[in-house]
């Protein structure tokens, strides 16, 4: 195996461990969005005006997640940068030993 061919491998080999975890968190981000669903929809089946104990506890947790779901998207939006810089790194390997091989 040339020289030129074990970092395009290493490379991809990063990009997949990436994008394997990024599939991973999106699943957890899925089941959490499926659950949070449920819960609404059980409340409103209830039909009962919650009391203002249970409204304030209610908006502390909206207000939780979306504090959380901030966080998330920016760890998302950093996981994606780097999936970026991961691609155009295999993409430089793969012109310079296009290039490499035609001298």
């Amino acid at each position: 195996m040339s020289d030129s061919v074990q970092p395009e491998i290493t490379a991809f080999r990063e990009l997949e461990t990436l994008v394997r975890h990024l599939a991973d968190e999106l699943a957890g981000f899925r089941r959490r969005a499926l659950l949070a669903e449920a819960r609404v929809r059980e409340v409103e089946a209830q039909g009962a005006p919650a009391g203002l104990d249970q409204q304030r506890a209610l908006s502390d947790r909206v207000t939780q997640l979306e504090h959380e779901n901030a966080a998330l998207r920016g760890r998302l939006d950093a996981a994606t940068a780097r999936a970026r810089q991961m691609l155009d790194r295999v993409r430089f390997i793969r012109q310079q030993a296009q290039g490499g091989g035609e001298r």
